[in-house]
C-alpha cells in the first residue's frame, strides 16, 4: 500500500506523453477500452494494431495527455491516416476496419472508399 501523500505514476515514459486508447464495441450496445500494454499506446502502434485486426469492432480512438491536461477524440485523423496508407500501399481496406474508417472520414473520402 502506498504511503499517504505518495502518488504512483501510470503515465508511460514520463509525464509529457500522449497516450492513445481504442474504444472497441462488444456488440449489444456495450463497448470497452481494451487493455493495452503501456508501451503500446503510441499512435504508430495503434494504427498498426488496427490495420492488423487486433480489435473486434473499433468505434473511437481517444488521445490524452496528462501533463497538458487534454483529451480528444482523434478517430477522424486516425481513419484518414489508415485510408492514406491503404492508398499509398495500393492495398484494399481491410474488412475489419472498413466500418470504422467509413464512419470517421469525410463524405468525399467515403465515396472513394466505397468505389474501391
Amino acid at each position: 500500500m502506498p504511503k499517504a501523500g505518495l502518488t504512483v505514476s501510470v503515465v508511460p515514459y514520463g509525464a509529457d506523453q500522449t497516450v492513445y486508447l481504442i474504444v472497441d464495441s462488444l456488440g449489444s450496445q456495450s463497448s470497452v477500452c481494451r487493455e493495452t500494454e503501456v508501451e503500446r499506446t503510441d499512435l504508430e502502434t495503434i494504427i498498426a494494431d488496427l490495420m492488423s485486426g487486433q480489435f473486434n469492432d473499433p468505434i473511437r480512438i481517444v488521445a490524452f495527455n496528462t501533463l497538458e491536461h487534454w483529451a480528444e477524440d482523434v478517430s477522424e485523423e486516425v481513419a484518414d491516416e489508415i485510408l492514406a496508407r491503404c492508398d499509398i500501399e495500393d492495398i484494399a481496406m481491410p474488412e475489419y476496419i472498413r466500418d470504422f474508417v467509413a464512419s470517421h472520414t469525410s463524405r468525399a473520402r467515403q465515396l472513394s472508399l466505397r468505389l474501391v
